[in-house]
């Protein structure tokens, strides 16, 4: 078939130094998906364990961008939307493993509640046990008070108290939700181009949240399904506990700077930047009375978070930049179309 042949779905991984797992994640896509035909494009964000070579020797033969830095996230999976061809586009993190069809149960299940615009699925780690980050509620004064003061953690399955993690649900059930996380994200490509895609304001996490956020303007309310199903490991592009906190401190204040009300923003940021003050005081005095190595390494991560604040404390200062086109090495390789066949 021409490269130019129209499929259901394009699926973007962007992979960063997790060579065995984007290589599983690539086989458990072409053992799962059967029923939607479908296209894969693997963005590699300049990794140094192999990975890009990998991908082009892949048996999926997926189509590769290899790129000579890494530009994050948001930037690489717009890059990759670019050269994508499917009426729905499918972001799916590398430290996955499809499970069951789930990709064909996803489509299926998009098709079926088109008014959605947004979808994700259910996401458990290795063990099976439930990984409740395939979705989120949005963030509110009420929700950062909890963290901070310890009652999201406390009251872990109140939905009351932890209400950004939607506490208490087991996510068996089809439910509308503000955010769907981007480790399995499926949206309609009409959408995601209306919306210009990510904002490359966020390198990394805070981004599909944005989105979300912003389809809202399209009518969009987004949805989980618990018969799509995929393990996610999760973490595994970045191993170090205080960047990846930097990270997210630094997202989550763009996003309440971004989409809370004028007169809310100094609240939000007042209290956002009271939760890694409180972790370190607590984690600081359990140290004290504690000889548990675990407890001084997360004393010592909040510690480095919260002498980092320069860095997470006003977001991303780009963050109202507009949305750019990425540099990017050409497509390598252009996927052969795969479905299920018939005969």
């Amino acid at each position: 078939m021409l490269a130019t042949t129209p499929v259901d779905v394009s699926i973007i991984v962007v992979s960063y130094n997790t060579r065995a797992m984007t290589a599983a994640a690539l086989t458990s896509i072409q053992a799962e998906t059967r029923a939607c035909s479908y296209e894969v494009i693997v963005v590699d964000n300049a990794s140094t364990d192999g990975s890009a070579e990998m991908i082009a020797h892949h048996p999926l033969q997926p189509a590769r961008i290899a790129l000579s830095e890494n530009i994050g996230f948001a930037r690489a999976n717009n890059r990759a939307v670019l050269d994508a061809r499917g009426r729905y586009v499918l972001l799916l993190n590398p430290d996955t493993i499809v499970l069951d069809a789930a990709i064909d149960r996803l489509v299926a299940f998009a098709d079926a509640n088109s008014n959605a615009r947004i979808w994700g699925g259910r996401t458990v780690f290795a063990d099976g046990r439930l990984n409740p980050a395939s979705c989120w509620s949005r963030m509110t004064a009420w929700t950062l008070f909890c963290r901070t003061s310890g009652l999201a953690v406390l009251f872990a399955n109140s939905a009351f108290f932890n209400g950004e993690a939607i506490g208490g649900w087991r996510r068996n059930t089809v439910r509308h939700v503000d955010i769907v996380s981007g480790c399995f994200f499926l949206i309609e490509r009409k959408v995601w181009d209306r919306l210009n895609g990510f904002d490359p304001a966020f390198f990394m996490y805070g981004e599909e949240a944005d989105l979300c956020l912003r389809a809202r303007e399209l009518s969009a309310r987004p949805m989980i399904t618990p018969n799509a199903t995929i393990v996610h490991y999760g973490g595994a592009s970045e191993p170090v506990r205080a960047d990846k906190m930097v990270r997210l401190l630094t997202a989550k204040m763009t996003l309440i700077m971004r989409h809370w009300t004028p007169m809310s923003v100094s609240l939000g940021r007042a209290l956002l930047s009271s939760w890694p003050l409180s972790r370190r005081l607590a984690m600081a005095l359990a140290a004290l009375v504690s000889s548990d190595d675990r407890i001084a390494s997360s004393a010592a991560t909040w510690r480095e978070v919260w002498h980092r604040r320069s860095e997470w404390r006003w977001g991303y200062l780009a963050a109202d930049s507009p949305p750019v086109q990425t540099a990017a090495a050409p497509t390598q390789h252009r996927p052969q179309i795969l479905a299920r066949s018939d005969t």
